[in-house]
């Protein structure tokens, strides 16, 4: 049976308490995100972040050793997912209202994507796999 070394990350929220003097307390926000003495710190352990593979090579304990294989979609951190995802909405919202100021019709290929993206964002919600893209003419990506 194969093997795969499989690297795994999550986030650890590290936190401090400081006191700053500030006319308001948006002042007093930007000099805590401005201070850089971070010597009284704490990790919050109870409140890590998700589980996500960082990346895969086959083969036992050979991280870093060779050519790393592609991470599938769905074991990627669901924030950068998500970010990814209103990158690709806007694009293709951008392209469809300028379509519909031009007063042209949207072509076929754009209505092909939106489906897959709105599929995969709910895919990305349910933290599930999603479709596999459309092809480039808007048919099937099997075909």
């Amino acid at each position: 049976m194969p093997e795969f070394t499989i690297e795994t990350t999550y986030h650890l929220p590290v936190f401090r308490h400081a006191t700053y003097s500030a006319d308001t307390s948006e002042a007093a926000c930007r000099l805590a995100i401005e201070d850089k003495d971070w010597s009284g710190q704490r990790e919050d352990y109870e409140s890590s972040g998700e589980t996500y593979v960082t990346g895969i090579w086959e083969g036992a304990d050979a991280a870093y050793r060779g050519q790393a294989i592609p991470v599938p979609r769905h074991f990627e951190e669901a924030v950068q997912r998500k970010a990814a995802h209103f990158e690709l909405i806007l694009g293709l919202l951008k392209i469809m209202v300028s379509d519909a100021k031009a007063g042209r019709a949207t072509a076929s290929e754009w209505f092909a994507k939106s489906e897959w993206a709105i599929a995969l964002g709910e895919a990305i919600l349910d933290d599930a796999p999603g479709p596999d893209e459309p092809a480039a003419d808007g048919g099937d990506p099997d075909a």
